[in-house]
């Protein structure tokens, strides 16, 4: 759902660009009470995932496909306020590097990409893990259902944010509809690449699941035919160990993902270019300006190789947005640290 340039007249893309900025801003801080010296490497690893398999488009009708967004997976794994700001290190890579989503509507798309999934995803989510059993399989159900909902609200935000700033005269009623309709497809996709990857995480390291934290059900030993809660040993706990295996299996699987398998994605357009060009709202749509990047449209230029192409291009843009990611939230955990060291 990558809005390009000349979807949004330039006053509202300013005003979403104000309102992006101030949900970075917020969530710069917010995010130094989620990181630590274990979940910051992790926060650049989730970026990085997320930018590979937003190269996996599925399809989810006839001539049409779509891809993750991610904020729902961001939020539940390492927390709310770190997942906007992977989700806008996604898109400020794509945007620069790749000419994908316009530079002029980066605001609209993390608004819409990153805000509003992450807020409607990780709200559903606490409110699921509230009233379900205090288990890893409710942790993983709520995020099936929180990443489902959160792609059809984002559409229904562009559609919002058309209304008031779209550059073409269409009845935005036929565009909430269709955007709605298709997304919410789009959305099964996510959900349950979402639960997969949540509960893969789950499954070897809940303690550094963010949405699982305090969840875990306690173990449980049968005593006369019965079922109790196992008392805890009178020693303290082991430290949780290292997550460098994780780390490294994560960026495997996403230099897999973007290397290789992204060659076999769906070359469909997503929902909303389907959308667009159906309805016609893509009329005044303009020249992406890094439009001569050498990785535009994921792909190295001079590279005549398809295969080879797309598969370089992939593996940089992890390699990157892994770079930039985890730099970032060093920097964000390193603050955290030093005012904490002032106030003592």
């Amino acid at each position: 759902m990558h809005v390009p340039d000349g979807f949004i007249n330039a006053p509202v893309s300013a005003v979403a660009g104000v309102v992006a900025a101030g949900a970075v801003a917020v969530s710069l801080r917010g995010a130094r009470r989620e990181l630590d010296e274990r979940t910051a490497p992790l926060a650049g690893l989730v970026a990085a995932f997320i930018f590979a398999v937003q190269m996996l488009n599925f399809p989810v009708a006839t001539g049409t496909s779509g891809h993750l967004l991610g904020g729902a997976l961001a939020a539940i794994l390492v927390g709310p306020w770190t997942g906007v700001l992977c989700v806008a290190v996604v898109l400020l890579m794509q945007g620069i590097l790749f000419a994908d989503g316009g530079l002029t509507a980066l605001g609209v798309n993390i608004t819409v990409m990153g805000v509003v999934t992450v807020v409607v995803a990780y709200a559903l989510f606490r409110g699921l893990v509230l009233v379900l059993p205090r288990t890893r399989r409710s942790v993983t159900a709520a995020s099936f259902v929180a990443a489902l909902v959160s792609v059809p609200a984002s559409a229904a935000a562009f559609t919002l944010i058309y209304a008031i700033g779209g550059t073409t005269d269409v009845p935005i009623s036929k565009v909430l509809t269709a955007m709605v309709g298709v997304h919410f497809l789009i959305g099964v996709g996510e959900a349950v690449i979402t639960m997969l990857t949540v509960g893969a995480v789950i499954a070897v390291r809940p303690d550094l699941v963010f949405g699982a934290r305090g969840l875990t059900t306690p173990l449980k030993l049968r005593v006369d035919g019965e079922l109790v809660d196992a008392q805890a040993p009178a020693a303290a706990p082991a430290a949780p160990g290292s997550p460098r295996k994780l780390w490294i299996g994560g960026v495997v699987t996403a230099l897999v993902l973007a290397g290789f398998v992204s060659f076999y994605a769906s070359a469909s357009p997503d929902g909303l270019e389907k959308v667009a060009a159906d309805k016609g709202i893509d009329a005044k749509v303009e020249e992406h300006a890094a439009a001569g990047s050498p990785l535009a449209d994921y792909g190295i230029k001079d590279v005549s190789n398809a295969r080879l192409s797309g598969g370089l291009a992939g593996v940089i843009g992890v390699g990157v947005t892994l770079a930039v990611g985890t730099g970032a939230f060093w920097v964000v955990r390193r603050r955290r640290t030093h005012q904490e060291a002032a106030a003592a």
